[in-house]
């Protein structure tokens, strides 16, 4: 049978239907995309005879205009009526902070009825990172700056209730960006209702200082993505440099996981993800360190 010539209950075909289909029909929000760009970078070295400690950086933007103009936000905008997503957020990172051709995959789609005080907006988030030493941050179209900003999430109180029918655990957290000339803060409420197989989790922004729109609670989510996701892919080695040192990976993975993690078992972990090279640093004050680089050798095996 042609397809073509199936028809629906109103007698016609789809090329009928679609002739007379009434766009308008439905109210259309606007759609927009926003990006989590995360780095590490080292602390200001204070001793030279030890390696310099590593913050995890996340990159935001000044707002330039209303609504929330002079807070910061995640780089994004809206997407045009020709373009995808990807394509969008491509564009609107280059055109907000001039970063571009770097790694970027989708994180989540945020739809909350009032998140934006314009119109009803519904926007995909999207997770990247990259070795910030390589690039050039630049703020231009409508961000008035570009910045990174150290982040932590702190846990401050937490209450499970346990009932015959599911369990809720209550937790407040403490969002901290902090710059070199602002601070920015947000109180952010996670119920977690596990009934069951099934786990629903709602979070809420209860007070926010110098963070636009909902992007504590987007900024929250990406941090706990990305711990889950180091655990289990190898996306972590975006944020290295093409050489580097054991130790430095392994730091990577402390401060983005918040834990201290013991040297034995980290490196049986990463074994085949890297290879192994004839190079050394150069620091002075400490003793010389192999150099590595990341395997990315389809089958696994490691490549010299």
């Amino acid at each position: 049978m042609d397809e073509n010539k199936i028809k629906n209950k109103n007698g016609l075909t789809e090329e009928e239907f679609l002739e007379v289909y009434d766009a308008g029909k439905y109210e259309r929000p606007s759609f927009t995309v926003d990006m989590l760009v995360f780095s590490v970078r080292d602390e200001e070295k204070l001793n030279y005879r030890k390696l310099p400690k590593k913050k995890l950086r996340l990159l935001m933007v000044k707002r330039g205009d209303h609504p929330f103009l002079g807070q910061w936000a995640l780089p994004g905008g809206f997407v045009n009526i020709d373009e995808n997503l990807e394509e969008a957020a491509h564009r609107e990172l280059k055109e907000e902070t001039n970063i571009d051709n770097i790694y970027m995959e989708q994180l989540y789609t945020w739809g909350d009825i009032g998140r934006d005080p314009r119109t009803r907006i519904i926007s995909t988030s999207y997770l990247s990172l990259v070795d910030s030493n390589v690039l050039e941050v630049k703020a231009a179209d409508d961000a008035e700056d570009a910045k990174w900003f150290t982040v932590s999430c702190e846990l401050l109180e937490e209450e499970k209730i346990v009932s015959e029918d599911e369990t809720v655990i209550q937790s407040l957290y403490k969002l901290f960006l902090i710059g070199d000339k602002e601070n920015l803060t947000a109180d952010i409420k996670e119920i977690k209702r596990v009934k069951g197989k099934i786990t629903r989790i709602e979070r809420t922004i209860e007070k926010t200082s110098g963070i636009a729109f909902d992007h504590a609670k987007i900024i929250m989510y990406g941090l706990e993505r990305l711990r889950n996701k180091i655990e289990y892919t190898d996306i972590a080695f975006n944020l290295m440099s093409e050489l580097f040192t054991l130790t430095e990976l392994q730091q990577v993975y402390e401060i983005i996981l918040d834990t201290e993690l013991l040297k034995a078992n980290f490196r049986r972990k990463i074994a085949g993800m890297v290879i192994e090279t004839n190079e050394y640093t150069k620091d002075s004050g400490h003793r010389p360190s192999k150099l590595f680089r990341f395997n990315a050798s389809p089958d696994g095996q490691i490549i010299q």
